[in-house]
């Protein structure tokens, strides 16, 4: 890669959604004078849904406001609720916690993989009480959680299996994308997210019919798409708007393409950081299998200078969660005594995430990598 001169290069790319503007203001104007007026979940929502499904091999595709809320309607569609647990991964967002919340149960935090920042089993298993109802292991930045092994452990315990693959859309795992290995998971469609657009949104994705069924109950005020006004039990209103399942639409096609990219510039990063990892930046394991590049994150022993360096170099990092989620003020009332989760408050101090958009070109990608190694060899 042509790394010839530097320039500005931001964490995610202010015109990322430039190329489709004109399409952007077709769907607008289409949707805005049709004679319809239906704004949300319409045909276009509808037609988001069947095509997500057929492309995964789900049993239902469930298109919700947020990937937060869809997290959130998933433990309720499974009867998570008041005296029950949940276990999470400690490292991570706060969805992770608050849909548990939410529902009235209690998040348990239990400590990660220290390479790889995703949820560990052996550690998950050993936050298993007799109250604990579900475990919802997290994908994280470029790597999936190892599902078989939750599933196994979901299994033996006999407990709800929920995939928070928010940032996953794209990773696969021994052939089965990621959200279909647990009894149901999630895509976000936030801007920065791998199948992100202008606005906010995500889906539900489930190989069980019955909790797909559920979930479209629970996302408009309980009530079943049928009867209006008619309320089978409570819900949310995490309907999802007309205009960007219609954008969104227009951009699946080329997510195959974008994901290939992300993968290939991941791909040389860790070529060219592999070598660092004695010199004190660590990249993630390689290879492609359960791989989701959201964002490319490293482990850095000196994350403040490395990201210093960087910025220096017109380049822009970013420090995902530096305090971990039983840390937070809020959560605090959830912890139990005792506890500990060393890799996972390791990870928060380690942790610095570099860009790996698809609009990066193969020069922009050389100058990253460049600067870390230079960075490393100083």
């Amino acid at each position: 890669m042509n790394t010839a001169q530097l320039t500005e290069i931001p964490f995610f790319p202010p015109d990322l959604f430039e190329g489709d503007r004109a399409e952007l203001l077709r769907l607008l104007r289409q949707i805005g004078t049709g004679p319809s007026q239906r704004f949300i979940l319409g045909e276009q929502t509808a037609l988001l849904e069947r095509e997500l499904a057929d492309q995964l091999g789900a049993a239902d595709v469930v298109a919700c406001s947020s990937g937060t809320t869809a997290l959130t309607m998933v433990l309720a569609a499974l009867e998570v609720g008041p005296g029950d647990e949940v276990v999470v991964p400690a490292f991570g967002c706060a969805p992770l916690a608050a849909s548990v919340v939410q529902v009235g149960a209690r998040p348990v935090f239990a400590d990660i993989d220290p390479w790889t920042m995703v949820a560990d089993p052996a550690a998950m298993e050993q936050r298993i009480t007799e109250r604990t109802k579900a475990l919802m292991p997290a994908h994280l930045f470029s790597v999936m959680a190892d599902m078989p092994a939750f599933q196994v452990l979901a299994e033996r315990h006999g407990l709800r299996l929920v995939e928070d693959s928010a940032v996953a859309q794209g990773g696969v795992l021994a052939g089965r994308p990621a959200g279909l290995w647990g009894e149901a998971g999630v895509y976000s469609f936030v801007q920065v997210k791998t199948f992100g657009m202008p606005g906010e949104g995500g889906v539900v994705v489930t190989r069980d019919a019955e909790i797909g069924r559920t979930v479209r109950m629970l996302r408009n005020h309980g009530q079943d798409g049928r009867i209006r006004f008619r309320h089978h039990r409570i819900g949310w209103n995490s309907r999802f708007d007309e205009l960007q399942a219609a954008f969104q639409r227009h951009r699946l096609p080329g997510l195959p393409a974008r994901l290939e990219r992300r993968a290939g510039i991941a791909a040389y990063y860790t070529e060219r950081f592999t070598p660092l990892a004695g010199r004190g930046v660590q990249p993630p394991p390689p290879g492609t299998e359960g791989r989701c590049y959201y964002v490319y994150t490293v482990l850095a022993e000196r994350r403040e200078a490395l990201a210093a360096h960087l910025r220096a170099h017109g380049i822009a990092s970013h420090a995902y969660y530096p305090q971990i989620l039983p840390r937070q003020e809020a959560f605090a009332p959830y912890v139990r005594a005792g506890d500990s989760w060393p890799a996972a408050d390791r990870a928060a101090e380690r942790a610095l995430s570099i860009p790996v958009y698809p609009h990066l070109t193969d020069r922009q990608v050389g100058q990253i990598a460049d600067v870390v190694c230079g960075f490393a060899a100083m």
